[in-house]
């Protein structure tokens, strides 16, 4: 209980400085600050752990599911994954000399890899945030980011979260044929005089898109129940969030 008490005095304090900057006037400040102390007294350390989590699991599975489907990526300007930037030569090139079906089908088909693979982040992602501490629920809660919960499992868990996609992204890009049309692409950029061969690892680049793109959508999720946490069906999304931002 006392550790409780410790942790939202923290967050009431940081809560109510910000509260200050916003307030236009004394009034403001206090009527502020009183609603800040009601909301946080109510809000026990397991209620804005389960909170986070919650919303992170949300965000993960609509971000994933909205991604996974034809198109999730290559029709999304946002996270379409482009050919890589440290050979944009290569495209440019093949484009310059007739071959640009060839470029067509190699940015095509890393999408469609990743659009193959994003299931398999999803339990992966939710394994991550199921190991989130209390302290990092609160901070990420009552901190002013409208993405601070997917800025945060992005910062800890990106590089584990890789280092698992990665055979999920290969195989999706053996299957849609992305690792053969690379091939041809690379192999007609090197035949043309003069030029620096190339030798992109496909699957690194790939992968570390995938993951750039998954993030946006769920960041986009997180906004969404940040704003509205009452129309996400959630008693405890709306008592934490909806108190704390007045929603």
């Amino acid at each position: 209980m006392k550790k409780i008490f410790i942790t939202l005095t923290v967050a009431l304090s940081v809560y109510t400085v910000n509260a200050q900057k916003i307030g236009t006037g004394t009034g403001a400040k206090t009527n502020t600050n009183n609603t800040a102390t009601s909301v946080l007294s109510n809000i026990t350390n397991d209620d804005a752990g389960a909170a986070i989590k919650e919303v992170l699991i949300k965000g993960v599975s609509s971000g994933v599911d909205i991604v996974s489907v034809k198109d999730g990526y290559f029709k999304n300007s946002l996270i379409k994954i482009p050919f890589p930037q440290e050979v944009q030569v290569v495209e440019s090139t093949l484009r310059r000399v007739g071959a640009g079906k060839i470029a067509d089908r190699v940015i095509e088909s890393l999408n469609r890899a990743a659009e193959d693979a994003a299931q398999a982040a999803k339990p992966i992602f939710i394994n991550s945030i199921k190991q989130l501490t209390v302290t990092d629920a609160m901070n990420i809660v009552t901190g002013s980011q409208q993405d601070a919960a997917t800025q945060f499992l992005k910062r800890t868990t990106s590089e584990q979260i890789i280092a698992a996609f990665k055979p999920s992204i290969k195989k999706s890009l053996d299957k849609t044929h992305a690792t053969k049309y690379w091939k041809e692409a690379t192999s007609r950029y090197n035949k043309v005089p003069m030029v620096r061969k190339v030798n992109t690892d496909l699957t690194d680049y790939t992968t570390r898109k995938a993951l750039e793109g998954l993030f946006v959508m769920v960041a986009k999720e997180e906004g969404k129940i940040r704003q509205n946490p009452k129309a996400f069906g959630s008693g405890l999304i709306d008592k934490v969030f909806g108190g704390l931002l007045g929603k």
